[in-house]
């Protein structure tokens, strides 16, 4: 397989979310396996529904205006992936709330913002695009999923409306000069699969010392789990290792054959591209068939709470990398507590969520989008609100520092940031955490993807997109516009 025959994958995705939309007024029609599992009742049965409360926290619309800068919201409280995608729309959310309460919103400005339940299927994320795409005042879309990111790319430069996906989507929209609209911001599936085998290396003594090593992928049988094969594959071409591919048919929650291979197989080490109720499952089938948990290494996606905590001491020393620091002693966090919560206006159903992995992830996604507006408003004018191509802009000239950070209360909690017309993504950098049985604790410091490594997959990869699509590459002035 060559390194770009994932990109067809693309293109059928895309195709499935347009033919779905097509016929949407058919409640029942999904194009995710995802959405098979959705709870029952009205948020559940209405594809484009506004989300539900998750569990009586109070999950809001503040609705859009002429005079208010509009956040959609994509977001899953329903399905298998639920546990998951509530504490990570809880603390989206929940930042759009600290700063209307805190600041008064941004530069004066107030924020308007709505949910709509997708469910993990693409079909109704698309469809939910449509609908709130709209709407006054529209910002940006952060789509939450894979397949939604690549059915919304060729809609995108359409509509002008950005899309940012922090630490998921497509890898080779890092290069702004082809994809104008794609922003995946602080790291793709490339940059983390980089960085697992640069830290897989270093255990073993050097990058070398993986020759003849074992690694086992397993991994989400969807474009989210496929996108990385093609970084581990120039990977095992570099270092000799072998890679054996392992895919888990979505949701997940069967995988006794897949980890009967994994104990005939007896890997070196485990890769987990897993999502929702997979992670823990995964987790489970390895303490059963007794392959040691050390030895398994998660994407950021497989590395929260809800992933281990029902697996407790089983999943004692699983490895994952982090996007994100956790807990509430950042003080973004701690104002969160105090002009939210503490005026009963929290999104989540108890302030025991507040400070966990996702919800801290949902918290620096909404504060980048935020800082996007702020950017652009220096450019287009001060208290205005910006139109979505304007915001375009302020993402593409992001520049969060380690001083920016701390101002913004934010501290560690993830690396700086900088993003330019060539670079959509503006930080490679992820941390190796480890469970203890109860609490995650970060391992390593940054360590960030390698460039040589990276840059020509991405150059060959959106030259192929680009190709494919007749898009021509942007001129040096429009990337100074």
């Amino acid at each position: 397989m060559t390194t770009l025959q994932f990109r067809p994958a693309l293109l059928s995705v895309a195709a499935a979310a347009l033919l779905a939309l097509a016929g949407c007024g058919d409640k029942g029609s999904s194009t995710s396996t995802a959405a098979s599992g959705a709870a029952s009742g009205a948020a559940a049965g209405t594809a484009a529904a506004p989300a539900a409360t998750g569990g009586g926290g109070k999950s809001v619309t503040v609705e859009a205006s002429a005079d208010k800068q509009f956040f959609p919201l994509l977001s899953y409280r329903t399905g298998p992936y639920a546990p998951n995608g509530i504490p990570w729309a809880d603390g989206k959310q929940d930042y759009l709330k600290l700063v209307n309460e805190r600041d008064g919103g941004i530069n004066g400005v107030k924020i308007a913002f709505e949910e709509c339940e997708t469910g993990y299927a693409t079909d109704r994320g698309v469809e939910c695009y449509e609908r709130l795409k709209t709407k006054p005042g529209v910002t940006m879309f952060d789509p939450q999923s894979t397949g939604i990111t690549f059915a919304l790319t060729e809609k995108a430069p359409v509509d002008k409306i950005p899309l940012m996906t922090f630490g998921y989507g497509l890898s080779v929209s890092q290069d702004g000069t082809h994809f104008k609209w794609n922003f995946p911001n602080m790291g793709s599936y490339w940059t983390g699969a980089d960085v697992l085998i640069q830290h897989l290396g270093q255990k073993e003594g050097g990058l070398d010392k993986l020759k003849g090593k074992k690694i086992a992928l397993v991994y989400h049988d969807s474009p989210f789990g496929k996108e990385p094969i093609p970084l581990l594959q120039k990977r095992a071409e570099m270092h000799g290792f072998e890679l054996q591919m392992l895919p888990v048919t979505a949701p997940g929650v069967e995988q006794k054959a897949t980890w009967l291979q994994v104990r005939q197989s007896k890997p070196d080490y485990v890769l987990l591209w897993g999502w929702g109720v997979m992670n823990s499952t995964a987790l489970k089938e390895a303490q059963a068939t007794g392959f040691p948990r050390d030895k398994m290494y998660g994407v950021w996606w497989a590395g929260a709470e809800p992933d281990v905590k029902d697996v407790g001491q089983g999943a004692a020393g699983y490895n994952a990398l982090a996007l994100n620091g956790s807990g509430q002693q950042f003080p973004v966090i701690q104002d969160i507590l105090k002009h939210v919560y503490d005026k009963n206006n929290g999104t989540a159903s108890s302030r025991d969520e507040v400070g966990t992995v996702l919800y801290n992830r949902g918290v620096a996604i909404q504060m980048l989008s935020v800082e996007a507006v702020k950017a652009a408003q220096e450019k287009f004018g001060k208290g205005k609100v910006m139109t979505a191509e304007q915001v375009r802009w302020g993402m593409e000239n992001l520049n969060l520092d380690k001083a920016k950070l701390e101002a913004l209360g934010f501290g560690d909690m993830i690396h700086p940031i900088a993003t330019t017309c060539q670079d959509h993504m503006g930080s490679t950098a992820a941390r190796v955490q480890t469970w203890d049985g109860s609490k995650w604790n970060i391992q390593t410091d940054w360590i960030q993807g390698d460039a040589a490594v990276l840059d020509p997959l991405i150059k060959e990869g959106a030259a192929k997109y680009a190709s494919e699509k007749g898009i021509q590459a942007r001129t040096a002035e429009d990337c100074n516009a």
